[in-house]
Parts: C-alpha cells; structure tokens; sequence
C-alpha cells in the first residue's frame, strides 16, 4: 500500500474565496461588502485599542462611524460622572465644515438633562431617550418623527441652511453594561453622492457594534487615566505628608519637582550642545515627575529633631535653656558663698579662683553663656581656640543635689564641638540613610513598565560626579542624567530655602557661587548646570519663590 497523502491545509480566506466563486454575482457582491464591513469593524476596534489619547480616541470613533455608514454628520455625548447629563465631546458636519471637541478643546454647549425640570425622565431629546432606555433610535426623516422634540435641530437648520433628515443614535455600552454615552449619526448618503438616504439596518447593526468596541475602549482609557490621576494624588499627598513632618521642609518636593521638570523641559527644547539630541518622551517626563515627588520618601522613617535640628543642641527641645538653668544656679551659688565669707572673704574667693581659665564672677558668666549660646547655632567653624574655651567651661564644677559634677556632659560637649553645622556624624548618618530607605520602599512598589526607573532615580539624587556619593557610589555617567536632574534641583532648593532653622537665607549670586565650586569638585553635572544658568531656570525660580531680598541677580 502506498503512503497515506497528508491533506493540504487550506487557509481560512482560500475558504471563503473559493467559496464566493460559486456564488450568484447579487449574493457574491453582497457578501464581500459584508466581509470587508468586518475586516473594518475589527481594523477600528484594533486602532480604537491602539490609541492612548483620550480626545483622539473620540474623535476617531465619530471619524470611523461616519466613513462606514457615509454620514454626514456625527455627535458623541458622554455621560456625566453623576449620571445627570449628556455633554458634549465630539461634533462633526462635512456640509458644514464643522469639527468641534475632541483635540480641537472641549464643547461649550449645554449639556443635554436626563431629567426634566419635574424630574421626570427627558424622552423628548432623542440622544437623552436613548441614554436613559438603552434603545437605539432610527428615524428617516426628523421632520416627521413622533415622539421627539427636534425644535432645537430645526432652529440649527434655519440658522445654517441645513436641511437634517435622517438620523441613527446609538447608546454606547461598556463591558459592565453600564451606558457610559450616546453615539449620534446624521444624513446618510449613497456613497459618492450628496443624496441622503435612511440607515440602513445592516449599518445600525455595525454601528451598534462599533459603539460597543468604543464604549470599552473610552472605559479602559478613562479607568487607566483615573489610575495615573490616583497614584500621582497619592504621591503628592505621601510627598507633602513627609515635607509637614517638619515646619522648616514644607513645599520642598514640589519645588524640587517642579525644577526638575523646567530643566527637563529645556533639555527637550535644546537644538545645540549636549542635549541636542536628547529628547525625553511622554512616559518619561512622567517618570521622572514621579521620580522627583518621591525622592524624599525615606525621610518618612527621619525623626523629626533630626530634620528641624537648628542647633547643636536640640533634640526634642533646645538644651540651651538647661545651660542657661545651670548659669542661674552657679550666680545664686556664687551669692550665697558671697554672702556668707564677708566682703573680705570675698576678694580673697575671687583671687582665688582667678587662677581658672574663666572666672566666675557675674561678667565672666554672662560672657561663658554668650559663647556657648553663639556656638550652639553652628554658624560658625569651631577652631582650637574656641574648642579649649569650651572645654575649660566644661571642667567647671557645679553642686547638683549635694553632688558635684562637671558643668557640661560629655555628650553636650560633643554636640557643641560640632566643627560647622548642627548634625553630629551619627546624626549625618541618619540622614544620609533616606536615600537607602528611599530605595528600599520604591523597589517594593510594583510600579508599571513604563515607571520601571521611578526607585533608581529617586534614590540616586545624592550621588556625585566624582563617585563620592551615596548610597551606591555611583561616578560620573553611571548617574543616570534624570538622577542629575533631580539632584541639582534638590541642591538648588537646598541652598535657597528660606525657612530652614540651621543656616541663613543666602542670596541667588551666592547659590549660585556654591553651586560652581560643587561642579569643580565634581559635585553636580557641570553641563546641566550650565544650561540651568543659560536658560535662566535660577532666575525664573527666584521670581516664583524666593524674597526680594535674595534676589541680586538680574
């Protein structure tokens, strides 16, 4: 026996084909037509899928339901979020070269009520009547259908010349079942001709299932829209969460944000130099928005005395005010041996004790307190002369309950050496662990493809040029630029915050100044802060958020 002959597949369009050659020309031609109605119909619902952009979307919904039923005119009505109204979003008329909505901004019309005035359901209105029972409405001639009110249609055509006659609405459906807006076809024609001509029920049919392809895909577009509005609220409202933890950071994130996004718009709109070619897209300006609003995140796990820390000695309270306590008691001490040696006694305690490093006596006090209250504020740099004046006021002693003890603690001494600032290393350490959390809290958010970098540049905004940043070391361009971005604007903020409790307001020049040592030390992106000068990003801040009196640059 011979080998069995293995069928040969045939495709399904060689089906079909083979199939219309059998047929009648009348049943062939009516067929095809049918056929590539479909292949349409599954072309628009691919396209309708395909497009990311709401008004666009609307627009080709109107634009693809006139091309197959050869309408002349199309309106789409949305329904309003209480469910209330019908508005307007998309209005078409070739005859009258009318194309409203959509791209082309929003309807200033009024919205059509669902309700009359008695509330009652509005029946009356064609596209309300098919809102509200679900039906679809198909009248050959305006001007003779029973049951609606076509007063305002018949105004328009007075108005315009137009003559509207036949009409198909369709409600629109999405996958919930819920009618989320009405679809509106005006005067079909025959194809290639002005005459106008009923729809036809092979029409109202695929404009039905148009309708229902486009009420899924506006429902899938708003619902990832709503997605996007509620992550990006939510990060505001965790952003603005961790800037109120303190008085003295309240606005920071959105001003480093905002920053960070008026450089990247510059990068964008560079035609030379090194950002000519650079051009960020839509889904990466908005990684980067939410990059910046979240760059601070870790600070949520920063205790407070830490971050409003504006002296040396401040934790939950300022220690000052115990030193000052101490003084009080070391006078009233120092009255009552007074009073008790005589006066003579007296000269001779004072002689005495003229041989410490400070005296005691009433000036030599209030001198000791002055110097000790100036350091606290960490403005300025703790050399060896003013390290050895605190530490002899440091060995004073002072009777605390019959005890004696050494006027300041070993640990207030530490804090009061502080070279410069009011953050003791360990308290540095704390803070520079932000960052950290900062990666560690984003890495564990399953964030979209398209936000996949969102924890990578969030947490690299204190890396340097230089590699001597942190948390990853990161040098030069394993920075990636949005990480650049972020952290010239958070330098930028920094330097000439107004509000903060542990430095001076600083003017623009001397931002600016700071700024062009942090690129000579490889501190910040030498090119990026050249095109923030170029492009005067520092002076429209300024403008925005700075006093007239930081303002010294033009």
């Amino acid at each position: 026996m011979g080998k069995d002959k293995k069928a040969k597949p045939v495709c399904e369009s060689e089906h079909i084909s083979t199939l219309l050659r059998k047929l009648s020309p009348e049943v062939k031609g009516f067929m095809e037509k049918q056929l590539d109605q479909i292949r349409r119909l599954n072309q628009i619902g691919t396209a309708l899928s395909a497009e990311k952009n709401l008004d666009r979307l609307l627009e080709m919904i109107v634009d693809e339901a006139r091309e197959f039923t050869n309408a002349d005119g199309g309106t789409l009505y949305i329904m309003s979020d209480d469910e209330e109204e019908l508005h307007f979003a998309i209005v078409q008329n070739t005859s009258l070269n009318i194309r409203m909505g959509g791209t082309g901004g929003r309807i200033t019309w009024p919205s059509v009520r669902l309700k009359n005035v008695d509330g009652k359901p509005n029946h009356a209105n064609v596209s309300a009547y098919a809102a509200i029972t679900g039906q679809v409405v198909n009248i050959s001639d305006v001007y003779h259908a029973e049951g609606f009110n076509f007063e305002g249609t018949r105004r328009f055509d007075a108005e315009t010349g137009y003559r509207s006659k036949s009409m198909l609405v369709v409600p629109m459906r999405n996958h919930e079942n819920d009618i989320i807006g009405v679809l509106q076809l005006l005067n079909a024609q025959i194809e290639g001709q002005a005459e106008v001509i009923s729809f036809s029920m092979e029409n109202q049919k695929m404009t039905e299932s148009l309708a229902s392809q486009a009420a899924v895909a506006i429902s899938n577009k708003r619902l990832i829209h709503d997605l996007e509005n509620l992550l990006e609220s939510f990060i505001r409202t965790i952003a603005t969460a961790i800037d109120e933890k303190s008085p003295y950071t309240g606005g920071h994130v959105r001003r480093v944000s905002e920053l960070t996004m008026a450089i990247a718009e510059k990068i964008n709109n560079s035609v030379e130099g090194p950002y000519a070619d650079i051009r960020f897209d839509e889904d990466e300006l908005k990684e980067l928005h939410i990059s910046a609003w979240l760059h601070d995140v870790g600070k949520i796990t920063t205790p407070e005395y830490i971050v409003d820390k504006g002296k040396k000695l401040e934790t939950i309270y300022n220690r000052i005010e115990a030193l000052k306590a101490r003084f009080e008691i070391l006078r009233r001490d120092y009255a009552i041996e007074a009073l008790k040696k005589g006066s003579r006694q007296r000269e001779e305690y004072r002689a005495e004790k003229s041989n410490c490093d400070v005296g005691e006596d009433e000036r030599d006090l209030d001198a000791d307190y002055d110097f000790l209250a100036d350091i606290n504020m960490g403005t300025k740099f703790m050399d060896k002369k003013m390290l050895d004046r605190l530490k002899g006021i440091a060995d004073r002693k002072w009777i605390l309950g019959g005890d004696s003890q050494s006027f300041l603690s070993d640990e207030e001494v530490y804090n009061l050496s502080i070279p410069v600032g009011t953050l003791t290393d360990k308290e540095k350490e704390i803070v520079k662990n932000h960052v950290t959390v900062t990666h560690k809290m984003l890495c564990q958010l399953p964030f979209p493809k398209k936000l996949k970098n969102v924890s990578h540049y969030a947490s690299s905004h204190h890396e340097r040029i230089d590699g001597a940043g942190y948390p990853f070391g990161l040098k030069g361009d394993e920075i990636p630029l949005q990480a650049r971005i972020i952290a010239l604007a958070d330098v930028f903020d920094a330097l000439t915050a107004k509000d903060r409790p542990y430095k001076k307001d600083k003017t623009l020049s001397e931002a600016v100044k700071i700024m062009r040592y942090m690129v000579n030390d490889n501190h910040i992106d030498r090119d990026l802060f050249e095109l923030f000068i170029k492009e005067r990003i520092h002076l429209d801040y300024a403008e925005k958020e700075l006093t007239s009196s930081q303002i010294d640059m033009s």
